[in-house]
């Protein structure tokens, strides 16, 4: 997970130089100093960091995927500059789901940005039409209105679908059961 990085100019070497002193001999020898293997790419170690530790401390995942979105979604950190009842679009990573006893079967939603945690309401009909997406998911696209009430800011969903993702093998939510 990046533990070894001062050790040399790029991780696969780093791991390389660690190594050839357990090996020589065998796979490596006097003449092996630098790795032939080539560098990572920036969704390479994310998702070997992801695979190792399940987290990074490098770029949260939305920073990668969000090059690829149309620029009109909003980060999480902006919402609160937003009126109310603003149709807006937010994308991130579902880290919770929640649908209480108490809720009357509305599901909670908490997605995470490279900026923060957005939250979503997902009304109960909704929720039983979009049911797969939203809870198979790891990535998800929301539109609706955004709802500010003394602060406490959510969006209302009417549209969520599957955010188009670098096939990372991120971990999952904490969901409901």
């Amino acid at each position: 997970s990046g533990a070894l990085n001062c050790l040399a100019d790029h991780r696969r070497n780093a791991l390389w130089s660690v190594e050839s002193a357990f090996y020589q001999g065998e796979l490596f020898n006097e003449n092996s100093a630098l790795t032939p293997l080539t560098p990572m790419r920036p969704a390479e170690r994310l998702e070997a960091d992801f695979n190792t530790m399940r987290l990074t401390t490098g770029r949260h995942p939305m920073a990668y995927i969000r090059r690829s979105l149309p620029n009109d979604i909003w980060l999480s950190k902006d919402l609160q500059y937003a009126a109310n009842g603003t149709r807006l679009r937010i994308a991130g990573q579902a880290i919770c789901r929640q649908r209480p006893g108490t809720a009357k079967g509305f599901v909670f939603i908490s997605l995470e940005d490279e900026a923060g945690i957005a939250n979503v309401i997902v009304r109960p009909r909704f929720f039983e039409q979009h049911r797969l997406v939203i809870t198979q998911e790891a990535f998800l696209l929301v539109e609706g209105a955004l709802q500010n009430h003394s602060g406490v800011i959510h969006v209302q969903a009417e549209s969520i679908v599957r955010l188009p993702t670098l096939e990372l093998d991120t971990p999952t939510s904490h969901d409901f059961q």
